[in-house]
């Protein structure tokens, strides 16, 4: 469980392709003695299990997760090359702060940015996503997108707007996007109970 609040920006620095999926190796800034091996750690919002860990010879942490053919098929992980700049998230732990919104680390499909805006010192990024997941999405409700915890300003259709403060984009790999870029999509699982019960008519 996560809570979209990122806690360090990674970079994927190796990348081994498998007869059933992918082995990725990620540098961070972690104190590889708090990383576990089999830590659950969100990368763009999806949770990846800890195989191995290291050091590289600049003194960043790197950790090793392995990626099913499912995980490939279903994310945005599937076109990471090494270089791609990676929002992580430790998993939560009891009595920690819940500053965004529960998160399971599950990536429900895959958005595309259709636009960015300048908003004072703020941008107002707009999304698509498939019709499938648009009806999860409501004005002032959670999603998590790439991992990052945001609140729904607007809704259209398939697409829907969030304003993203200086401060995320700073934190997160949202201050270098671009209109075009592909995102991670995790629906917010209260939405996805709601709609559930309304469309429930019994066994």
């Amino acid at each position: 469980m996560f809570t979209g609040i990122i806690t360090e920006v990674g970079e994927l620095v190796g990348r081994e392709d498998q007869q059933a999926g992918a082995r990725f190796r990620v540098a961070s800034g972690y104190d590889p003695d708090t990383v576990d091996i089999g830590a659950s750690i969100a990368h763009d919002g999806c949770c990846l299990t800890v195989v191995d860990k290291g050091l590289l010879d600049d003194g960043r942490m790197w950790h090793d997760v392995e990626l099913s053919a499912e995980t490939l098929e279903k994310t945005t992980l599937s076109g990471w090359q090494p270089g791609q700049r990676v929002n992580l998230e430790r998993a939560l732990r009891v009595g920690d702060e819940l500053g965004g919104h529960y998160v399971s680390g599950h990536v429900d499909g895959v958005g595309e940015i259709v636009s960015i805006s300048p908003a004072g010192e703020s941008r107002v990024f707009r999304f698509v996503v498939p019709e499938g997941l648009a009806r999860f999405i409501a004005p002032k409700g959670s999603v998590a997108l790439n991992g990052v915890s945001l609140t729904v300003n607007a809704v259209e259709g398939c697409e829907f707007e969030v304003n993203i403060i200086p401060h995320t984009l700073a934190v997160t790999t949202f201050g270098q996007a671009r209109a075009g870029d592909a995102v991670n999509v995790e629906i917010d699982m209260l939405a996805r109970y709601v709609a559930r019960l309304a469309e429930f008519q019994g066994c």
